[in-house]
Formats: structure tokens, C-alpha cells, sequence
């Protein structure tokens, strides 16, 4: 039976494509998941793998249309149909006869509905290893999350196609388990394109060699994705030179522009067979960004932009909370099987002045203010490689045990690489901990499309003054931390963001709830 190949979907807003590029003509053999044909929509340029293997029998679409989605754009048929139909055969497919064994194919997985592509930060495996099945394979980077994606199959990694450092499409084949080829020698994994952590030599008068830049002339054709990615990597895109209809500049130009100039359009001879090393703590010379230090950059430059952000300090007395963390800890502990911190008392209190003054814990959309029904609870985790804001959902209907629980299990899977996108975004209210570092306190800037964040300063023992009810004064040491809320101003007025600390230090100095 003949097999409709139909315009994609990419993503849920999206719904035509516009084909830029066909990548096989009437009659060609093509393998299942070959890329087949380059769209582009108003998101994302992509390369669509053809769904069946067979010979591409007809192209229903030439090149620069734009069609609906579900729209029949090809035939592909099998074999002996297309003889019959008078279409010529290609020959045998060489590299998979039938008496050999085909391996499993591992993609790149879509990480949520709205991400099409990641980079492969590392491989945990070698080819010639054997992996078990859901053993983790290699690591990935997306906008959203990073994360590691574990082996579908147990076997031998007999191929590594994408090298570290290389961002890819969903469904791309980056790795095969088993097959012919698992006895044989391992095909080299392709050259990294656009390397995420790769520290580039430093230019000296040995390896600063600039390559010829291409100028293309009249008018630029890309999509937002590419124009994206020129302006991350201070690319001009009149410097290259585009593959596809009409000289339209494609993801891939671009990615091939930077594995040959690098970012900023300059250039150095790097070693092709060199694998890209995590960055040195103090290193030297050019540094790409990580695809997540991008997106942070981003969007605090966004959020800098269209929100007026204002500042409030305030000095809580913890002596309650430490004594009785003291008291409680052990047991805590035993009971619920998580250490008890410092933050689920914070996040409690954040909690229930949140539900007295609704307005922190809402948002600006064009004209209106939505006000959410629930509190999501956003705790930015600080890694190595940038920063991540995982995100407890419903927190006002959480206990405190399973809020410390909580808090706990985000923390720990976000720096091991475990978090699922459903669980990264979508707050509604943010907890930055730059105490941790020993800052006095920090003026965050706001989570969009959040209109507040409360930083937390560190915990340490002062002088204090008391004053009892006669209006006797007395110094006694307290243990005191100050925390700074950053807010929209556009939506808060400094009463309601200075009424939100007044409820949350109240909690805190005077805490008697249970810690169960």
C-alpha cells in the first residue's frame, strides 16, 4: 500500500508549514526516517524523515509553498509498487539485507509539547559499551530542562550519529543499539556543530586563522528560529550563506557557519577529532553560551524590560524557627525520611500570606490581571550549569511534611538531571535562596510572567534590642535573616507588597503551627 506523507504539525498554535527544501526527487529510495523533506513554520525550521521505507512516488507540494497541516504533501510506495507503476528502482538497499539484523534506533525525545529540538551535552556511554535498558545513555539540554535520557534497549552501543555538543531535531536517530553492526567497527559520530559547552582555543598566532565570509545579496529569507539564533550568537546573517529555496538561510546554515567561525563570526581551526570538555572554571579566550545560560540571559533581560521592579527588605527574627527546627529535626527526619531545612518553613509562610493578599500571586495579560486559583510554588535551584526554577504545584493544599518532601526531591532531581518539563515552569511565585551563599540579601528579578520573587538572605546570629510590654529595652542574640521581595510595580503597589512581608515575617516570628 502506497503511504501519504502529510504536513506535520509542530506544536499545538501551529497550523500550516511552509516546505523550503525537498530533499529526495521522484523515484529515489528512501529509508525509514531518512530526512525526506526542510519545513519551516513560524517557530521552528525542521527536516521531516519520511515515515515508511520505500520510493518517494510522487511530491504533491513544490518547494516555497505553504499548506495546512494534514495536507498530503508525498507518496511513498513500496518497492514493487512503484515498479508498477513505471517509476525507477534505485536498486537494493545496501546496508540492510535481510539476513542482518536490524539494531534500535534512539531519538532525541520531545521533552513537552512546545520543544522540537535539544542539544546532547554528553554521552555516557562509548560506542562498543553495553547498556542496559533504561540505563541512562546521554545527556540532553533543552529551553526548558536538562536532563538524562536512558537506553530503550539493552545491548551494544554499535554507533553514536550526533556528537557532543550538537543541537538536533525530535526524532533525530542520534545513537543504534545492537545490529549488524555491533561486532564491526563504530562509525565516528559527525563533528560537533555547535558546541554548548566546548571551551574554543584561546586565538593565537598559531590557530587565529579567519575564514572567507560569504556575502549573499538582496533580500533575507529565514525564519524566527534562525533569526534567533543569529541574535544569541551574534551572528550577522548577511555573512551566510543559505542552502535552501530561494537561498532561505536554515538552521543548518547556520549551525554550519558556527562550526566554522564560531559565535560573534569569528573564526578558529579547531581539531575535528577533539570531543568537547566541560568549561574550566577560569577559562580563557571565547566561551559559548550553554543553550540554558541563552535562554536565562534571555529572559532577564526581558523581564528587566517590560516590568518596573521595586524592592523591599525585611529583617526577620528566626530564633523561634531555629529552636524549634533544633528540637524537631532528628524525629522529622525519622518520620518523614527528608532532613528538615529551613525552606519549608519559609515556603509555608510565603504560602499563607500568599493566600491573604491574592494580587502577589497573580499576573499581567495585555489589560487584565489573572488571578490564579492555585499557588505554584517555584524554587530556583542553582547548578554548575546555570539556573532552573522546578515548580510544586497546588502548594496550598500541601502539608508541611509534603512540602520539605517536596523541596527536597526537586532540589535533589534537578541537579542530577532527572526533572520532567511538566515540572519546570508555570509558577506562579518564586523562592530564590542566595543566603546560601552568604549574601546579606539579593534583589532578584521577577520569574515572567510572575509579578513577584522573594529572595532569601542568610541565617546569622546578631545583637538584637527587646523590648518587653513595660517598654524595657534588653540586648539579647537572635538569630535573624532578611528577605527582599522584587515585584511588579505595574501590578502591586508598595502597600500590598509591603502588607505580603508584614503577614510573612508575623508567621515566622511568631511560628506555632505543626510541622507534621
Amino acid at each position: 500500500m502506497p503511504t501519504e506523507v502529510i504536513m506535520p504539525q509542530m506544536g499545538e498554535s501551529i497550523f500550516e508549514g511552509t516546505i523550503t527544501k525537498w530533499l529526495k526527487k521522484p523515484g529515489d529510495l528512501v529509508e525509514k526516517d531518512e530526512p525526506l523533506f526542510e519545513i519551516s513554520t513560524d517557530k521552528v525550521d525542521a527536516e521531516i524523515p519520511s515515515p515508511v521505507a520505500g520510493v518517494l512516488r510522487e511530491i504533491n507540494v513544490p518547494e516555497g509553498s505553504t499548506v495546512p497541516i494534514n495536507t498530503v504533501v508525498a507518496v511513498v510506495a513500496e518497492k514493487g509498487e512503484s515498479q508498477a507503476a513505471g517509476i525507477r528502482d534505485q536498486g537494493p538497499v545496501a546496508a540492510l539485507g535481510a539476513s542482518m539484523p536490524m539494531g534500535t534506533d534512539v531519538v532525541m525525545p520531545q521533552m513537552g509539547e512546545s520543544i522540537f529540538e535539544g542539544t546532547i551535552t554528553r554521552w555516557l556511554k562509548k560506542a562498543g559499551d553495553r547498556v542496559e535498558k533504561d540505563e541512562p545513555l546521554f545527556e540532553i539540554s533543552t529551553d526548558k530542562v536538562d536532563s538524562e535520557i536512558p537506553s530503550p534497549e539493552s545491548g551494544t552501543l554499535t554507533e553514536i550519529k550526533v556528537a557532543e555538543g550538537v543541537t538536533v531535531q525530535i526524532n533525530t536517530v542520534v545513537a543504534v543499539i545492537g545490529g549488524a553492526g555491533a561486532s564491526t567497527a563504530m562509525a565516528p559520530a559527525q563533528p560537533a556543530a555547535a558546541p554548548a559547552a566546548a571551551v574554543p582555543p584561546a586565538p593565537t598566532a598559531l590557530n587565529a586563522q579567519p575564514l572567507a565570509l560569504p556575502m549573499t545579496g538582496g533580500p533575507l529569507r529565514s525564519s524566527p528560529l534562525v533569526r534567533r539564533m543569529a541574535k544569541e550568537n551574534n551572528l550577522d546573517l548577511r555573512q551566510i550563506a543559505g542552502t535552501g529555496s530561494e537561498g532561505r538561510i536554515s538552521k543548518d546554515d547556520v549551525l554550519r557557519y558556527l562550526s566554522q567561525n564560531g559565535a560573534g563570526g569569528v573564526a578558529f581551526l579547531q581539531d575535528a577529532a577533539a570531543v568537547p570538555q566541560p568549561a574550566p572554571q577560569t577559562p580563557q579566550g571565547l566561551v559559548p553560551l550553554t543553550k540554558m545560560r541563552a535562554i536565562i540571559a534571555q529572559h532577564m533581560v526581558e523581564s528587566m524590560r517590560i516590568a518596573p521592579h521595586v524592592h523591599v527588605v525585611y529583617r526577620v527574627d528566626m530564633t523561634r524557627v531555629v529552636r524549634m527546627r533544633e528540637r524537631e529535626k532528628a524525629g522529622f527526619e525519622q518520620r518523614y525520611g527528608v532532613k528538615l531545612t529551613y525552606m519549608p518553613f519559609i515556603a509555608a509562610a510565603a504560602i499563607h500570606a500568599l493566600g491573604k493578599f491574592p494580587i502577589v500571586n497573580a499576573s499581567l495579560e495585555d489589560n487584565s490581571i489573572r488571578y490564579h486559583q492555585n499557588i505554584d510554588l517555584g524554587i530556583a535551584v542553582a547548578l554548575e550549569w546555570g539556573l532552573v526554577v522546578p515548580v510544586i504545584r497546588q502548594a496550598e493544599a500541601r502539608s508541611f511534611a509534603d512540602l520539605a518532601r517536596a523541596v527536597a526531591d526537586l532540589a535533589s532531581r534537578a541537579r542530577t538531571k532527572k526533572l520532567m518539563p511538566n515540572e519546570v515552569g508555570g509558577s506562579t511565585f518564586t523562592l530564590t535562596n542566595s543566603g546560601v551563599f552568604g549574601d546579606e540579601f539579593g534583589t532578584p528579578i521577577i520569574n515572567q510572567p510572575e509579578s513577584a520573587i522573594l529572595a532569601i538572605g542568610s541565617l546569622r546570629k546578631e545583637p538584637v534590642v527587646l523590648t518587653d510590654t513595660e517598654g524595657n529595652d534588653t540586648i539579647a542574640i537572635r538569630s535573624m535573616q532578611h528577605f527582599c521581595l522584587g515585584f511588579d510595580h505595574r501590578l502591586i503597589d508598595g502597600a500590598d507588597g509591603g502588607k505580603f512581608m508584614a503577614e510573612f515575617k508575623k508567621t515566622l516570628e511568631g511560628w506555632d503551627r505543626a510541622i507534621g
